[in-house]
């Protein structure tokens, strides 16, 4: 087979002609000024039946191989509709639910490409354990686009490191960038695991960056990380990274936990593009990718369909001189209605009064507290307040978080939309601190509230 250009390259005439008739089948487009296409994949993993059992590395590799099979497809079919750059889910080379020992087969080593540079599609003997790898490079360098993909790596250590494990290596949930030339650019170590016995936590947060021609400096991050402040938040406050990819293996949770929402959230909060590939298995509530920009979103959520979803879309490249800086848009409280929560000062978005109403109150608001209840959502004790009316301003406050909301309506019905506030910490499916500002639809009506639930 003439599976790369390095094996083209032992052979002879007919097999250098079938690699160059592969090459010209990615059409060279002219992409707009100031834009970038972008594909996201959303992938229905071929799963091992028991992940939990032990298996050889022969075996392991045959599994993911069926995976980088749908994953050459459609790096090709992207290609073809002009990508520049494709990600791919978490999860989606070797699927999930392993243990620490069941996993090892299907681990590679990554080595660390700020210390060395590598091809491993030209260059697949510098390593062993890395099939996989070169698999992903030789992808990236066929299609001649920017490929992120994510696997299980393995660190050797020793024991003379107090932070090594007892069989002597880490083991880490690991995202892998190449470029459009195979070569391996970046590496990301997963910081916040979710129930990932597998894997271990790095000693020291990864902000993993890597430049691309086409639209500059990107960011990447993990599934859970989304929901942390590091690497997350910090990748784009301190590197102004104003592109981000995010492979995830997302269960989604109504009401606040759908993955799309979850994306478009963070792409609109901190005004940056976010493109996102989650794994396809309704059946355990996994669906929810896109690609998204501050004001526009290409999203894909099937719970019905059991196959994949390729999403490519042409998106204007996001760059520091495009975006406002929060300090421009400081303004008063009382104007802050009008203005872009992601833009706010930290000292308007958190409230460090000693009483929180003091924080929902602006300068001549009525002294009579609003028809604040409480309900549980997500198994956290949220503060609710109704948006009454066709339009309006409100705030409401737990703790020392207040979130506030302008909103307007087309037509006022008999429906109890309500403005939500949680700060404290979440115990259900793991522990951990949360800050929540929410707007939910409740399944009762206006009429139904009782005077029994103001004030509260």
């Amino acid at each position: 087979m003439c599976g790369t250009l390095l094996m083209a390259n032992m052979l002879e005439g007919s097999c250098k002609l079938l690699v160059f008739l592969l090459y010209q089948v990615v059409p060279v487009k002219v992409h707009r000024e100031g834009h970038y296409v972008a594909a996201v994949f959303e992938h229905q993993a071929i799963l091992s039946p028991n992940p939990a059992a032990l298996t050889n590395r022969h075996s392991a590799l045959e599994l993911m191989n069926r995976n980088l099979d749908v994953y050459e497809e459609q790096a090709i079919a992207a290609a073809k509709q002009g990508a520049q750059l494709i990600v791919f889910p978490e999860d989606g080379i070797h699927g999930f639910n392993f243990t620490r020992t069941s996993i090892f087969p299907y681990l590679e080593f990554v080595p660390d490409p700020l210390l060395l540079k590598w091809n491993p599609c030209r260059e697949p003997h510098l390593f062993n354990d890395t099939e996989v790898l070169q698999r992903l490079s030789c992808i990236a360098l066929r299609s001649k686009m920017f490929l992120v993909a994510n696997l299980g790596a393995k660190q050797p250590c020793k024991h003379s490191n107090p932070h090594c494990p007892p069989d002597g290596r880490y083991q880490f949930n690991t995202d892998v960038v190449f470029s459009n030339n195979g070569s391996l650019v970046a590496r990301y170590r997963k910081q916040n695991l979710y129930f990932e016995y597998a894997f271990n936590i790095p000693s020291e947060v990864d902000y993993t960056l890597f430049d691309t021609p086409f639209a500059g400096k990107f960011g990447i991050f993990t599934c859970f990380d989304i929901l942390f402040y590091e690497p997350a938040v910090s990748l784009v406050k301190k590197y102004n990274v104003k592109q981000v990819v995010y492979p995830t293996a997302w269960m989604n949770q109504l009401p606040l936990l759908s993955a799309v929402e979850i994306q478009q959230a963070f792409a609109v909060a901190f005004n940056i593009n976010v493109l996102a590939a989650n794994i396809h298995h309704p059946t355990l509530g996994m669906t929810g990718s896109g690609i998204y920009t501050p004001s526009e979103s290409f999203t894909h959520y099937d719970m019905e369909s059991d196959a994949g979803k390729l999403i490519v879309a042409e998106i204007p490249v996001s760059t520091p001189e495009h975006q406002s800086h929060p300090e421009t848009n400081a303004r008063s409280v009382e104007n802050m209605g009008h203005m872009n929560f992601a833009n706010l000062p930290t000292d308007y978005q958190v409230c460090n009064k000693e009483d929180p109403k003091d924080c929902c109150r602006t300068a001549g608001e009525r002294d009579e507290l609003p028809l604040i209840f409480y309900r549980e959502m997500m198994y956290d004790n949220f503060t609710l307040l109704p948006l009454l009316g066709i339009e309006g301003n409100i705030h409401v406050c737990a703790n020392t978080l207040c979130c506030h909301l302008s909103y307007q309506r087309l037509h006022l019905y008999n429906e109890l939309y309500v403005l939500g506030a949680f700060d404290g910490l979440h115990t259900v499916h793991g522990t951990y601190y949360v800050q929540a500002c929410v707007l939910v639809k409740c399944g009762g009506l206006v009429g139904d509230m009782k005077d029994g639930e103001k004030h509260k």
